[in-house]
């Protein structure tokens, strides 16, 4: 009598801290094809980043359930291997898998208009929703509320639907005839990264955030940079620049947490990579332990990695500040919004040439300067501190031998 080998399903895997699904793009192996254990079989992607999931154990892939360009939960079954006695006796597994147990956790995440046949699973990112304005959703039901969270729409999206109700309240009525209105136009998804971004700058700004901004000369750093292999890039000497200023007082980087400041244990700072449609913020570690040189080949790849949308786990989240060269988009001045985590976030303008008073020929010389902003969360820091803060980052700069 034939005996069915035993099957193992593939199972979609935690990918990071706080990281709740994940969508499909690809498969790397197909039914019927014999792969190994640690062999990659599927591509996936998060709000972070583009990976690859490995092949549990050795054997033939039998099917998959998952489709591409769906949403999964960490912990659904995508599909089943089939593999020998001795691999599942290897792997501890007694009776095999049951494909018909995966059918009810099939699904993706559901329309914006809802969709009963597939199963939602948990959003990536949690926050509270930002207030909306009060012309518009100044008040929601909670039958309003739950069924904005059916269709994952925040509150801050309702911001310009003005409400019939008493007082100005928006009912079910209104929400719904906005939701018909937007049938009506041309609508396209929101990939997971834009979602991600929009969330997080949505709980960020439930802070009161402040900028302060001041020019700094470029001429010592760009002379300095053209005598380095590898070059440094200007945003990584403004990064090296604010790690050494925090190691002296990290209190500017702490956070406001009840009735206290929390104090960050390493100088952890990331730096913002524009990727397609949204950012990604990769993180150098110790960056105050080490010297420009030391972080310049790190620094260089994870920009790489960041737009393969492959940053590793030990390079994402737990930073303390950001740094952003908005002068890339040839800006001379912004007002960046840090991240719901951090206090900090200091950007770098398009450098241009400006008259510069030159103290021993008496006279105005023209010099590169650049913009240099600190946005920062005003329940920890003053403007007075903000304003000492960036102006060490400046000093500091202005000596990047020293870096």
């Amino acid at each position: 009598m034939f005996t069915p080998l035993p099957q193992v399903p593939f199972v979609m895997p935690q990918l990071g801290e706080s990281i709740a699904e994940a969508v499909v793009v690809r498969f790397l192996a197909k039914p019927g094809d014999n792969v190994l254990a640690g062999q990659d079989v599927l591509e996936v992607e998060t709000s972070k980043a583009t990976m690859n999931v490995a092949a549990p154990a050795s054997g033939k892939v039998v099917e998959w359930f998952a489709r591409e360009q769906e949403s999964y939960a960490v912990g659904a079954k995508l599909g089943v291997l089939e593999v020998s006695a001795a691999e599942a006796a290897r792997l501890g597994i007694g009776d095999s898998f049951e494909p018909a147990e995966h059918e009810s956790m099939r699904g993706s995440v559901g329309s914006m208009r809802g969709d009963d046949t597939n199963k939602a699973v948990s959003p990536t990112v949690r926050g509270l929703p930002v207030p909306a304005n009060a012309t518009g959703a100044s008040y929601m039901s909670p039958r309003l509320k739950a069924r904005m969270a059916e269709l994952g729409i925040h509150a801050a999206d309702l911001a310009g639907v003005a409400g019939s109700g008493a007082g100005g309240r928006v009912t079910i009525q209104d929400f719904e005839q906005f939701l018909a209105n937007l049938e009506q136009h041309r609508l396209t998804g929101a990939s997971s990264m834009r979602v991600a971004v929009a969330d997080a700058m949505r709980r960020s700004w439930t802070r009161p955030i402040a900028t302060v901004g001041m020019p700094v000369v470029l001429e010592p750093l760009l002379d300095h940079r053209k005598v380095q292999s590898p070059k440094p890039g200007p945003a990584l000497y403004a990064l090296r620049a604010l790690a050494i200023a925090l190691s002296e007082n990290s209190a500017p980087a702490g956070r406001l947490v009840g009735n206290r400041i929390v104090h960050p244990k390493s100088i952890d700072i990331g730096f913002a990579v524009e990727v397609e449609d949204g950012v990604l913020v990769p993180v150098l570690r110790g960056v105050d332990q080490r010297s420009l040189g030391e972080l310049t080949a790190r620094y260089t790849e994870l920009v790489e990695l960041a737009r393969q949308r492959r940053l590793p786990t030990d390079a994402t989240g737990g930073s303390i500040a950001t740094v952003t060269n908005f002068g890339t988009f040839g800006l001379t001045f912004a007002t960046p919004i840090p991240l719901p985590e951090q206090t900090l976030v200091l950007g770098l303008g398009a450098g241009r040439k400006a008259p510069h008073w030159d103290e021993a020929k008496k006279q105005f010389v023209p010099v590169m300067e650049a913009n240099l902003t600190l946005s920062f969360d005003h329940r920890v820091l003053d403007g007075g501190g903000a304003g000492r803060l960036l102006a060490r980052v400046a000093e500091l700069m202005q000596k990047p031998s020293g870096l």
